[in-house]
């Protein structure tokens, strides 16, 4: 809020115990100086702060010696002082450039405008390790946890197989032949039917499909599987 000066003491003191110091010249004759009013009241309201920003209203006609000392001619006129000396000046009813010598100000005095501090993005706990998995995630990156595709079904399946294939080359004359022919072989085509029908197996004479419907793999092999 605006102090209004009552005396030459009292704004000497100002100029002396405030970093900025904004001064509004006006005569309570003057139209352009109640214009102007609401917006240098809403200036001081947003931005005084005690011992930094502090905002004055001098009436010339009381204070004559102070618009004097400072060679105020027309109304309104706005001084801004820094540490007691003018550093900006403002003639005539002009808002926008009130406005901006006043933020001008602000900065010097070092005090940001209110809710300056809320405009940069907020961190939390661990926030550079969050943002790097999100990245990873919207990137198609993988995780640490993420869980290996090799099970113990694929193990045991992958363990049998090559158990099978052992055996049945072991005991054959032609190693590779019976590889290829052995039902171990995963990359051997099995023609199958379910339900009533026969399996095709048992029309080309493989063994294991003697009259009746064939066994559909389940990829594991069994016992069973070495009987046959």
């Amino acid at each position: 809020m605006a102090v209004s000066i009552g005396s030459q003491g009292e704004w000497q003191r100002i100029l002396g115990s405030s970093t900025i110091v904004v001064a509004d010249f006006y005569a309570d004759w003057c139209g352009p100086c109640k214009m102007i009013a609401p917006t240098f009241e809403s200036l001081a309201t947003k931005f005084s702060k005690p011992g930094k920003i502090t905002f004055c209203k001098v009436n010339t006609d009381s204070q004559q010696a102070v618009a004097s000392a400072h060679g105020v001619r027309a109304m309104p006129t706005f001084l801004i002082f820094k540490s007691g000396s003018v550093i900006d000046t403002i003639q005539g009813a002009n808002p926008p450039a009130l406005t901006a010598a006043v933020e001008k100000a602000v900065k010097l005095a070092g005090t940001a405008a209110p809710g300056a501090s809320f405009k940069t993005p907020g961190r939390t706990l661990g926030g550079p390790a969050a943002g790097a998995a999100a990245a990873a995630r919207s990137s198609g990156g993988r995780s640490l946890s993420r869980p290996s595709s090799l099970s113990m079904f694929n193990i045991f399946n992958m363990l049998m197989t090559f158990v099978g294939l052992y055996f049945v080359t072991l005991f054959s004359f032609d190693a590779y032949k019976a590889a290829e022919n052995s039902d171990f072989n995963v990359h051997k085509p099995r023609s199958q039917t379910f339900g009533r029908g026969q399996a095709t197996g048992q029309a080309t004479g493989q063994p294991g499909n003697k009259g009746g419907p064939a066994r559909p793999s389940t990829g594991v092999r069994t016992l069973a599987d070495f009987g046959n």
